[in-house]
């Protein structure tokens, strides 16, 4: 079986290094807020290129701690607007959701899969505070139009960034490109911890010391409770963890587009819907703009590619069954049709991609997808 993520392979590609790292937080006697954490935001700040990184203990809580910190800023308030694209994970959502905010979906481009911010504009109201744009898939959702409207309508753009370290626009990584990004290392993440973790970035340095207090009880100072804050905070063994992950990144990235370039190149089933990434001059193997967290193509009889597949010993998922507005958390959408994400959701499937994936691998998913009938 052609697994579709082998955590194992991946954490042995680093096993050395990862328990050196454990035992040096073992043997410090120091578990949380010490010398791995501090490091890490330096070295995740420095890689993002922004002026402040948080760590926090999720990337769910990332995305609420931006959104409760504006709030007590005063740059938003209960039942202001943020616009977020339809076909996300509903992480994007609850952050939203659990700040008394209201998610206003916006349809996907049925190509990149990523935010249409040609139809954004249209959902602004005089209650739309910001825009939440998700770099689905590890490609960058980002355009001069987008920074344009931000700017038009006083909006903050927030970067939901779980899914794309390392990817850039115009030489400027995803984390850096809004006023605030949220990351999730899920370990099934480019840059994967071994347990739940998260950060924040910001080039904003009071919205970064309100992040970080809200997070650690709202306290700047140890018991001294200035604000309503939450327990969120990203663990020494974590941090360590992720701080040798993060000096290999690039080079994981990189070996992950020279698998989608195969996959791009390979696949000819005139029913499968492959990936278009928004350059129109995108060469895979060489562009920086998609880090390839998932590699998703589309099929119209999708369930029945998967089984086949499936059959063949190639294991696959499917990103996400059901969209936000379906969810019966959400029941009060339940009723709006969305049907460019409702397309998408009924029809994508996620291809095996990591840096333990064989271009063997690749050419015998390559072959199986090309004969399937």
């Amino acid at each position: 079986m052609i697994k579709f993520l082998d955590l194992q392979k991946i954490n042995a590609l680093h096993a050395k290094e990862l328990k050196e790292a454990a035992a040096q937080v073992i043997d410090s006697g120091w578990f949380l807020m010490g010398n791995q954490l501090n490091s890490f935001e330096e070295k995740l700040a420095k890689y993002i290129g922004a002026s402040h990184a948080i760590g926090v203990a999720n990337g769910l809580d990332a995305l609420r701690l931006i959104l409760k910190a504006y709030i007590d800023l005063g740059v938003m308030a209960a039942g202001d607007e943020v616009i977020v694209p339809a076909n996300t994970y509903i992480a994007s959502l609850l952050a939203i959701s659990d700040n008394q905010l209201k998610p206003v979906l916006v349809e996907p481009s049925i190509h990149s899969y990523n935010l249409d911010i040609d139809l954004i504009e249209k959902s602004i109201t005089a209650k739309t505070k910001a825009i939440m744009v998700v770099h689905l898939y590890g490609q960058v959702c980002w355009s001069d139009d987008l920074q344009t409207l931000a700017k038009k309508y006083s909006l903050k753009i927030i970067e939901d960034n779980a899914q794309a370290i390392g990817a850039q626009w115009n030489g400027i990584k995803t984390g850096n490109l809004g006023d605030a990004a949220g990351f999730s290392f899920y370990p099934g993440k480019n840059l994967g911890a071994l347990g739940d973790a998260g950060a924040v970035t910001t080039n904003d340095s009071v919205l970064a010391a309100q992040v970080r207090a809200l997070g650690n009880y709202g306290s700047k100072q140890k018991y001294v409770n200035e604000f309503l804050g939450l327990n969120s905070r990203l663990d020494e063994v974590q941090a360590a963890f992720l701080k040798v992950k993060l000096a290999h990144i690039d080079a994981e990235n990189q070996y992950r587009r020279t698998l989608a370039s195969a996959y791009l190149n390979g696949i000819k089933h005139p029913e499968i819907q492959l990936p278009v990434p928004s350059n129109k001059n995108f060469k895979p193997e060489e562009n920086t703009e998609h880090v390839w967290h998932l590699f998703v193509i589309r099929h119209p009889r999708r369930n029945e590619l998967q089984q086949y597949l499936t059959d063949n010993g190639i294991q696959t998922l499917i990103h996400y069954p059901i969209p936000p507005n379906k969810q019966l958390a959400y029941k009060e959408m339940n009723g709006i049709d969305y049907p460019i994400t409702n397309e998408i959701h009924e029809t994508v499937l996620s291809l095996p991609i990591s840096p333990v994936l064989t271009e063997t691998e690749v050419a015998t998913i390559i072959e199986a997808l090309n004969r399937f009938q």
